[in-house]
């Protein structure tokens, strides 16, 4: 991936600054939209892409810290923080919060294109696992209503005849359910299934609920 397949987006109040960093990370190839406040930011719309946001702390107004805490609640690129001030309260309460970095103004050319660049790889890998917990979401989505009773019983530890006791089925129909479960979910073991039903929250029951329940 090219760097113009990304977005940098900067929040800083300092026109003269903002230029500059608009007109650096253009040379080294990233595509850069600005913005003067963080309410400007918020209020924009934004590209469906790789992303990262590089973020001044002393913002007017909404602070880059006070942005940073609205957006926990919401998916949002991964941040890099500046500051004309070497304030390491604020820059280890930033990084505790998820910052990528936190760097001091007048910041290092090198050490600023590692972190847009560390950022953007972050923002690359988190959008991957969302696509693939969707996909893994849509799989879950496709099972029948009695597949989804079924579920539970089969990756809580129980025998095929124990759950088909627990349903008032007979064996053979719950393993047809189970097989179909299988098939449905893209799954090879009943060890994969149930770590895929894991990352989905998938609630369990039988003995291994019961193992975790006494624990």
């Amino acid at each position: 991936m090219s760097e113009t397949d990304q977005i940098v987006y900067v929040v800083d109040d300092d026109a003269a600054f903002r230029e500059s960093v608009v007109d650096l990370l253009s040379a080294w190839g990233f595509e850069v939209v600005a913005f003067d406040s963080a309410q400007a930011y918020m209020e924009a719309p934004k590209a469906d892409r790789v992303s990262c946001l590089l973020l001044d702390v002393g913002l007017p107004g909404i602070t880059g810290l006070d942005l940073q805490r609205q957006l926990t609640s919401v998916p949002h690129p991964p941040i890099v923080f500046l500051t004309g001030k070497g304030d390491i309260p604020k820059a280890v309460q930033a990084m505790r919060a998820g910052a990528v970095e936190f760097l001091t103004k007048p910041f290092v050319e090198d050490d600023l294109i590692c972190a847009i660049r560390t950022a953007l790889e972050q923002d690359r890998s988190n959008r991957a696992k969302l696509a693939d917990l969707d996909d893994l979401r849509t799989r879950l989505n496709s099972l029948t209503p009695r597949e989804k009773e079924v579920l539970p019983l089969v990756i809580g530890g129980l025998l095929n005849k124990q759950a088909a006791s627990e349903l008032g089925i007979s064996e053979v129909t719950l393993q047809l359910h189970r097989s179909r479960i299988m098939k449905k979910m893209r799954t090879g073991s009943l060890a994969e299934l149930v770590r895929v039903s894991s990352r989905l929250d998938v609630p369990i029951h039988g003995r291994l609920a019961k193992a975790q329940h006494e624990e």
